[in-house]
């Protein structure tokens, strides 16, 4: 095949990530999707929070709010501590955060 700038191609070709890394990426891309996901991520980078919470605060049904959860779970993003017969919620980890922060901050911009 020819191209028009073939040491671009080259040099784009050379820094592509396999095709697994892809689509674990767009899993977690997938969760930021979602008006719900968002709104459950906000609250839980301030704090853990079990699913009655969740959904009180979100003024949603505990249902709802579950099958989001599970869908965070289900691609790491959270993780569970469980007290007894509560099942609480906190963010895996800061990465996810971070991304979080770069989409607010950027639709900010003028």
């Amino acid at each position: 095949m020819k191209y028009q700038d073939s040491e671009g191609v080259e040099i784009a070709k050379q820094q592509m990530i396999a095709e697994k890394d892809v689509d674990a990426m767009s899993e977690i891309f997938d969760m930021f999707g979602d008006s719900t996901r968002l709104k459950i991520m906000n609250a839980l980078f301030a704090h853990e929070l079990c699913v009655s919470d969740l959904a009180s605060l979100l003024e949603m049904s505990t249902s709802a709010i579950s099958h989001q959860l599970a869908n965070l779970k289900k691609t790491k993003l959270v993780r569970t501590r469980k007290i007894g017969k509560m099942v609480y919620y906190s963010m895996a980890d800061e990465h996810i955060e971070n991304i979080y922060r770069m989409a607010l901050e950027h639709i900010h911009e003028k």
